[in-house]
């Protein structure tokens, strides 16, 4: 699926640091059934391609993806366990190349208009906007609409449930990514009914 349509699909993508493979299809189940089908799993834990591989393969009505994907063997690593998807905080011709290799869908970060403009020429028009908080949050987002009006953001880093509704009212945002619908310490008790109503809540909010 091209990125942009995969991040159609709900206004917040959960953002998951996963420790456990044991934990994997349970929380990806409750945040399918509240509403929230597109799961980042950054590869920051020794588990994560599996957490990843095990998804694909027991949730079928999730779309998987890859966070924190850095290089070009991450890359193809993430496509052999069943990513979709790949987000990167930033972004590099070498991994544009090996996504575009892997045919895996790429979600590139920037922090600067320059950047925004690179990747622009490479044809993408959706961005990660990271760190979204403490690079300018809305502030930013709303000075670059009007000079960079093809493209639109996927805000995240420091976006919580208080503050992602204003982040989706702009009109050059076309979801969040955040970590808060699946806190770990609900992770690690195994509350996934909480987790599916943090979810819920997130899949109502609005997008412009």
């Amino acid at each position: 699926m091209d990125i942009a349509a995969i991040a159609a699909r709900a206004p917040v993508i959960p953002v998951l640091t996963v420790e456990r493979v044991a934990d994997a299809v349970p929380l990806a189940r409750a945040l399918v059934a509240g509403g929230l089908p597109v799961l980042e799993v950054t590869l920051r834990t020794p588990a994560a391609l599996d957490v990843v591989a095990a998804i694909d393969a027991g949730v079928p009505g999730a779309i998987v993806g890859a966070g924190t994907v850095l290089d070009a063997g991450q890359a193809v690593a993430a496509r052999r366990a069943g990513a979709r998807f790949g987000v990167s905080p930033g972004c590099t011709p070498t991994l544009i190349e090996a996504t575009r290799s892997a045919g895996l869908s790429l979600l590139p970060g920037v922090q600067t208009v320059s950047e925004a403009m690179v990747l622009a020429e490479q044809g993408f028009r959706l961005l990660k906007f990271f760190p979204a908080e403490p690079s300018g949050g809305i502030g930013w987002l709303k000075s670059v609409a009007a000079p960079l009006p093809g493209l639109r953001f996927c805000p995240t880093g420091g976006i919580s449930a208080g503050t992602a509704q204003a982040y989706l009212s702009l009109p050059n945002v076309a979801c969040v990514g955040g970590s808060w619908v699946a806190p770990r310490e609900a992770v690690v008790s195994g509350d996934w009914a909480a987790i599916e109503r943090l979810a819920a809540a997130a899949s109502r909010l609005n997008v412009r």
